[in-house]
């Protein structure tokens, strides 16, 4: 077992891994788990921003390659992203699905930045200054509860003061892959991966599938805030604390994950996982429309023509960079059961 501490986190004490032991750039079911926890056990993760504090460190404003070693790794991508785990859950096996629970969440500091060459802007005509390394620091205000959970984002951008509601969420979580060993920032599977789904947030549930005795879970890449698209490739990128728990279930998983929380239903895809922007879109209808024919006793005619004409049906796109990353989520608003008598 790799270092893990004990710390006490609101009135309990629980199983903590450190921010020292955040740091991985790949997962894959060889690596040694650093953490072992009981189904329902709440446990917490100290995790850093996606460049492991380097944009902090440097300065914030212009900098170079040179100046964040971390975009100097070899391709596919540079390391960002970095995640904790494995965490191994006890019980869970081969052909299961891990429930992981956000309990809490709580971003400390943030930044944003663009990268050159890299967001859905690289190589257009008209927009150069905005392909530059400049990395903005964005204030995080706690909100009512105290903590940055219900928080406020501030940014002085051009000539302005730009403020807006945090949302808080993970960014990238994953299981190991049952051969493969993935990266953190490329990996868009079956098992997970660099999601940017700004829905998995405090008090959702997200389903994984597991390939592996144990889970074998890795987590990190908290964004403090971020826009549907992500349009930048880079989010309010935040160290933070993160409280989760973790159930072994049997619910099946046709996509990449799905979510849920009190108030909706979300299945989500990937362009990569898919294959295209479009496959990954139906995958999500179909995975929703097969959901409410086998758990709510909805007929196959009557989920298909209300996926077309009930409001309380949207489709997010979480992500949009350029090139080829898309992730996509068919959501459900739970008010669409109280629409019909079971």
């Amino acid at each position: 077992m790799g270092a893990f501490n004990t710390k006490c986190y609101q009135d309990a004490a629980m199983q903590t891994i450190e921010r020292a032991d955040a740091t991985k750039y790949e997962f894959g079911r060889e690596m040694e788990p650093i953490l072992t926890v009981d189904p329902g056990e709440t446990f917490a993760v100290e995790t850093w921003d996606a460049f492991e504090g380097a944009l902090f460190e440097h300065g914030l404003g212009e900098f170079t390659a040179d100046d964040v070693p971390n975009l100097q790794a070899p391709p596919p991508a540079f390391d960002a992203n970095p995640v904790a785990g494995p965490i191994f859950v006890d019980g869970a096996e081969r052909g299961d699905t891990l429930a992981v629970t956000v309990e809490s969440i709580r971003p400390e500091r943030g930044v944003t930045t663009t990268l050159k060459p890299f967001g859905s802007l690289a190589g257009r005509s008209g927009w150069e200054e905005c392909q530059t390394n400049f990395a903005h620091e964005v204030e995080l205000k706690p909100g009512p509860s105290g903590t940055t959970a219900d928080g406020t984002a501030e940014l002085s951008l051009g000539e302005h003061e730009w403020r807006w509601p945090l949302n808080p969420h993970i960014g990238t979580i994953a299981t190991a892959p049952g051969r493969t060993v993935q990266d953190s920032v490329t990996s868009q599977g079956p098992w997970g991966g660099n999601m940017d789904v700004r829905d998995l947030g405090q008090g959702s549930t997200v389903y994984l599938s597991s390939y592996n005795e144990g889970g074998l879970l890795f987590v990190g890449d908290v964004h403090a805030s971020q826009s549907d698209s992500e349009y930048t490739g880079i989010a309010v990128e935040s160290i933070a604390e993160i409280e989760l728990s973790v159930d072994v279930v049997d619910t099946s998983v046709p996509c990449v994950f799905r979510i849920e929380d009190d108030d909706a239903i979300i299945h989500v895809d990937s362009a990569k996982n898919a294959g295209t922007l479009e496959d990954a879109v139906n995958n999500c209808f179909e995975a929703m429309m097969t959901e409410l024919v086998d758990r709510h006793d909805l007929q196959k005619r009557e989920a298909y023509v209300l996926m077309s004409v009930n409001p309380a049906i949207t489709v997010r796109l979480y992500q949009f960079v350029h090139p080829g990353f898309a992730t996509v989520g068919v959501k459900l608003d739970k008010a669409f059961f109280d629409q019909y008598e079971t």
